[in-house]
């Protein structure tokens, strides 16, 4: 872990201590991943919206890729979600007039197919992002998930290689990741699963897939990564046999990643910032479950340790914004701060961090959210910004002393499971030389005055932020929470303004 968490009393001095020599892990880009699912209006109004003057020749909204760039996400989880259960993506290639309208059971709608994997492939490509398929475990079968990777990878003489070739691309678009599922253990999906069935089909499809294609990375459906689901399929996948890959047996796993999903939202501050402290301690669990599957199937230390893939996270609540509904959420200042205390989280625990992706990257449960004649950065987008911009490279050590919130979780048990500072911290140093400081001041009431141990700068660059009210939102006519800038001489303590996220940059 790269931060350890002292509690000091109300009203004794705060200090963060950072270690900027002392990189604990390596920063995986992909925690910055996104997700678009065939849902509300992400995909159709949202990523494609043929025929509005904000579209391309394609029908790609510019103004969102212009956004996803500046973020520079660098993988996007596709197409879903939910919607994958009865998902065939044979529906969604070829022709478009000859695609078929069909039934759509995840959200109760109807899927058009009009945009589909070389729609989705293209707009990656102008993204500057790599594609990451979900495979249909509910309503498809192996036979599918063959063709789908034989389709997007490979260079061969065979049939849907050549169906790709005829739809238009030569060359494979070599997808490298694919997830074994969605959410099969959930009583909302088609064709659910018990943990004893998804183990063994899921064991037996990453056979079959690295056969075709040994180069992929495969990731386990997983649950909430502190669940007997949990436990249950990495023991079972998580293991070392002759598994196909032949000669590399001793230094491949078919299982490369272990995903996991949480929501987090709360109607009072406390309660909703402190909520991704349950994420956090999900990543742990999760990663202790992995490290207890290798050493019961002695895996040998030859075969790289797996990594969690945290690809569903955000601040969302189903009564608020229902998923049946478009899950349209309206974000506040809050939120804003609860997103970066889940950022902080996934850069300090870097080391088992393979990929995380915000859930979703637009409209639905969105940092963004368009309309027929713009767009709306929400109050989230702006912490997910500039840790994206600046907290790449490696985490590195820091020590945090202060008060402890000690009031309602939620979940109920983060209490007795992990800390709840009021001051919510993560370092990184990037490639470039600088050290970046993410501190999230949660308190709604008090301003702490914090001695920094570690920093020797004479010239800090301060980002925050913050609004008038921890309720504040941004809509299209007026933008209440954003980002200010300036300078600091790095002299005596730092200010951290209540209710604020502060990025505090300087070059060592």
């Amino acid at each position: 872990m790269a931060a350890t968490f002292t509690r000091i009393p109300e009203g004794e001095s705060p200090s963060i201590t950072i270690h900027p020599s002392h990189k604990v892990a390596e920063i995986d880009k992909n925690i910055y991943g996104g997700f678009t699912e065939h849902m509300g209006r992400c995909i159709y109004g949202g990523i494609y919206d043929p025929g509005n003057p904000l579209s391309d020749e394609n029908g790609f909204r510019k103004d969102v890729i212009e956004a996803l760039k500046e973020l520079n996400v660098p993988v996007v989880r596709y197409p879903g979600g939910n919607f994958v259960a009865t998902y065939h993506w044979l529906d969604g290639v070829g022709p478009k007039e000859n695609r078929p309208n069909r039934p759509e059971l995840a959200w109760i709608g109807t899927e058009t197919n009009q945009f589909g994997t070389d729609e989705f492939m293209k707009w990656c490509e102008l993204v500057g992002c790599e594609p990451y398929l979900c495979l249909n475990f509910g309503t498809g079968t192996l036979d599918e998930a063959l063709g789908w990777l034989e389709y997007c990878n490979s260079d061969r003489n065979t049939y849907y290689a050549n169906m790709r070739r005829k739809n238009g691309r030569e060359k494979p678009y070599n997808v490298k990741y694919w997830a074994l599922g969605n959410e099969c253990w959930g009583p909302w999906q088609v064709e659910q699963l018990c943990k004893e069935d998804y183990a063994k089909k899921a064991y037996q499809w990453a056979k079959a897939l690295k056969l075709l294609d040994p180069s992929i990375t495969l990731i386990l459906c997983g649950e909430t990564g502190y669940s007997s689901w949990d436990h249950y399929v990495l023991k079972e996948c998580v293991k070392w046999d002759v598994h196909g890959l032949g000669t590399e047996n001793n230094t491949k796993s078919l299982i490369d990643m272990h995903s996991i999903h949480v929501y987090t939202a709360d109607r009072e501050h406390m309660a909703n910032a402190t909520a991704p402290r349950s994420g956090e301690r999900a990543i742990q669990m999760a990663t202790a479950l992995i490290d207890l599957a290798r050493i019961e199937n002695k895996v040998p230390a030859s075969i790289p340790r797996q990594k969690i893939c945290f690809d569903e996270w955000n601040v969302w609540d189903p009564v608020r914004a229902p998923g049946e509904e478009g899950a349209e959420e309206k974000y506040t200042l809050s939120d804003a701060l609860a997103v970066a205390v889940w950022l902080n989280a996934f850069i300090r625990q870097a080391k088992d961090m393979g990929m995380a992706n915000i859930a979703q990257s637009v409209n639905v449960i969105s940092p963004l959210m368009t309309s027929a004649d713009g767009l709306v950065k929400q109050t989230i987008w702006w912490p997910l910004l500039l840790f994206s911009k600046y907290m790449r490279g490696h985490a590195v050590a820091l020590n945090v002393r202060a008060p402890e919130y000690t009031g309602r979780t939620n979940p109920a048990w983060i209490r007795a499971a992990i800390e709840t500072p009021y001051l919510d911290c993560s370092a990184a140093v990037g490639d470039d030389g600088f050290v970046n400081l993410a501190v999230a001041n949660l308190s709604e009431e008090r301003d702490y005055d914090v001695a920094l141990d570690g920093l020797k700068a004479e010239s800090v660059d301060v980002f925050v932020v913050t609004g008038d009210s921890i309720h504040a939102t941004n809509t299209a006519g007026e933008q209440k929470v954003g980002i200010s800038e300036k300078k600091w001489d790095g002299k005596g303590k730092f200010l951290f303004a209540k209710q604020s996220f502060t990025l505090l940059r300087w070059k060592e």
